[in-house]
């Protein structure tokens, strides 16, 4: 196809561990909710830039150049260049670290940091804050030498070079030489700091001080180590710091095909993500991150009923009705814009497997779940035993009718697996019915090896009775349901690539057209399915094609190394951005092709802990180990 218009995956993303920002390659901030993840935006520009709102930056006779991350950080530089100008601005949302430790802790700010770096340069800044999505109008009055926007609790901080227009928008501009600074700040939270120039200097030092010392925790050196290292960081800056959820994206609605209908709220927590999140978090050094979200993915059991809610909010509640904001025009004019999430009234039967998954190999690395937990995941096991024979919505979430989904037969299999072996790792086989889920499991492979594979065409099938495939069936050699060399794994890794590639290094999840998943448009294809891939090859032993493909893969996510859910074949990001799930199928891919073997490295190398012999425990985990 040719090349698109699309500009999603040319901004920038930064993060305060709370909430985010994007930042577009022409320096204006086009996208903040506060005063969290999921809360209302102010700034959405992305999905509307006439009444989305958006902050804006400009450098007379000059013009954006390079842009990159400073150090192992999410602190933005963009240099403007001239005939005769060089201008650096810095963007960050301040953070702070607790005491001598490497938590974050997030300040409530924005900062907007220009630096003249030769020349004399004459900057212009325009704020057009839009409450509520677009649907309020700004209200700002005079507070000495700032300005607060008191409809959504802003601050706005700049000196006397700030003017509110007739249009309701804030103007900076400010005349600077070499050598000279300037600072806007806008405190999103509390609507009472103002920050100037010195205190902006020290926000700004102690952020990239708290993002060093965070990202200096991790020290692999393997294949992919700079794509592995910016993804931790993105990780880690999508993961909520007061509650340890991570969500799938930042941002709402952005497409999955460019004037398409698929355009979703992806700023709650799916627990599709939970095992790798864990085994991601603790491979590169970081429990404490793995330890925070298992508690969170917990808390979401409780006590014993028909379904797990597939997906939360940050605070463990359900995401909102889903809403369209009839009034924005889309990110393209891409509609409808929507808010909310209906997705978590859904039943997917992957999510039991999801949680023994990441709760079985956490125990393995720490020895950390205590009797309260353990009854959660007896009570999770003992649901998926008595449902796995049911339909569900599977987890691409379609909202055509319920089906028999291959893959979430399996990851019913994965549940009872990891339900058994974790009743074993902590002597409780006698509290638990492990016979009959032995039983149940033994039942589900039998059932999956002879309605979920198709020995005509030598490949496992989407759901029982089609005969197509989808791309989650890549993931059967990685959760250990067969072995990466089967024969029946290769056929299938033949016929997802004859009919889902394309490009030689991209796959979809599935064929729209040949499903009745509720929509009509078309969609990109899947990184997570295209690293799944790239993962699935190399524990086949196809090492070669499985590294042209990731570095394929990687060499498209532009010089800030970010992802988002889907690609076209001309390598334009679509979809919400950037997204987790890519990011984590990206380190497991690179752990994959590091330590290639007929089974997952992220798995295996938690196979080789045992509970309470501290390795992995903040340690630091040297590669030749794996």
């Amino acid at each position: 196809m040719n090349r698109m218009t699309t500009d999603i995956g040319d901004h920038a993303f930064l993060s305060d561990c709370h909430t985010a920002a994007l930042v577009g390659a022409d320096g204006a901030v086009v996208w903040m909710c506060a005063p969290a993840f999921d809360g209302p935006a102010f700034l959405a520009g992305l999905l509307d830039p006439e009444r989305g709102g958006r902050w804006t930056m400009e450098v007379a006779d000059a013009r954006p150049a390079e842009r990159s991350y400073l150090d192992d950080s999410l602190v933005l530089e963009s240099v403007w260049r001239g005939e005769d100008t060089e201008v650096a601005v810095l963007d960050l949302l301040a953070l702070r670290r607790n005491g001598k430790g490497a938590d974050l802790f997030r300040e409530g700010l924005l900062l907007r940091m220009v630096e003249c770096r030769s020349g004399a340069a004459a900057v212009r800044s325009r704020l057009s804050v839009r409450p509520d999505f677009g649907r309020g109008s700004p209200a700002w009055e005079q507070r000495g030498e700032h300005l607060a926007e008191t409809s959504s609790g802003l601050l706005l901080s700049g000196g006397p070079a700030l003017r509110v227009g007739e249009d309701g928008d804030v103007e900076w501009r400010a005349e600077l030489s070499a050598g000279e600074h300037a600072l806007m700040c806008l405190d999103y939270l509390h609507g009472e700091r103002a920050v100037g120039e010195e205190e902006g200097r020290a926000l700004l030092e102690e952020t990239l001080a708290a993002w060093r010392a965070w990202a200096g925790r991790s020290d692999y050196r393997g294949v992919g180590a700079e794509h592995v290292d910016r993804s931790l960081l993105v990780l880690r800056g999508l993961l909520h710091e007061e509650t340890g959820a991570l969500i799938s994206a930042p941002t709402t609605s952005l497409p999955e095909w460019p004037g398409g209908e698929r355009n979703w709220d992806y700023r709650y927590v799916w627990h599709r993500d939970a095992p790798l999140v864990v085994l991601t978090f603790m491979r590169l050094g970081h429990i404490e991150e793995a330890e925070q979200y298992l508690r969170f993915l917990l808390s979401a059991c409780g006590e014993p009923r028909g379904w797990i809610q597939p997906v939360q909010t940050v605070r463990g509640t359900p995401p909102p009705k889903e809403e369209e904001l009839t009034h924005l025009s889309g990110h393209l004019g891409s509609r409808p814009v929507r808010v909310g999430n209906d997705a978590h009234g859904q039943h997917q039967l992957d999510v039991y497997g999801h949680i023994l998954d990441a709760a079985l190999y956490y125990h393995q690395v720490t020895g950390r779940l205590s009797e309260e937990d353990f009854a959660r995941l007896v009570s999770v096991a003992t649901v998926a035993a008595d449902v796995w024979r049911e339909p569900d919505e599977g987890i691409w979430e379609v909202r055509g009718e319920r089906r028999h989904w291959t893959n979430s037969k399996v990851y019913a299999w994965v549940c009872l697996d990891r339900a058994i072996r974790l009743a074993r790792l902590t002597g409780r086989e006698d509290e638990v019915p492990e016979e009959r889920w032995a039983a149940e499991r033994d039942a589900i492979r039998a059932e999956v090896l002879r309605r979920g594979y198709d020995p005509e065409t030598g490949s496992f099938i989407r759901y029982y009775g089609s005969s197509r495939v989808d791309g989650s069936l890549l993931r059967l050699p990685l959760l250990g349901f067969l072995e990466g060399d089967d024969p029946r794994v290769l056929g299938t890794l033949a016929r997802v690539d004859e009919e889902l590639g394309e490009a030689g290094f991209l796959v979809h999840r599935y064929d729209p057209a040949e499903t009745d998943d509720g929509l009509e448009s078309p969609e990109g294809a899947f990184l997570l399915c295209s690293y799944d891939m790239v993962s699935a090859l190399a524990l086949a032993g196809r090492e070669e094609e499985a590294r042209r493909r990731f570095e394929e893969l990687c060499g498209r996510a532009g010089p800030l190394g970010l992802q988002a859910e889907e690609m076209a074949s001309d390598g334009s990001m679509l979809g919400n951005f950037p997204q987790s799930f890519t990011h984590l199928a990206l380190i497991e891919a690179a752990m994959n092709l590091e330590y290639a073997n007929n089974t997952d490295a992220l798995h295996a190398w938690a196979d080789r802990r045992g509970p309470g012999t501290g390795e992995g425990e903040g340690e630091r985990s040297a590669d030749h180990e794996q």
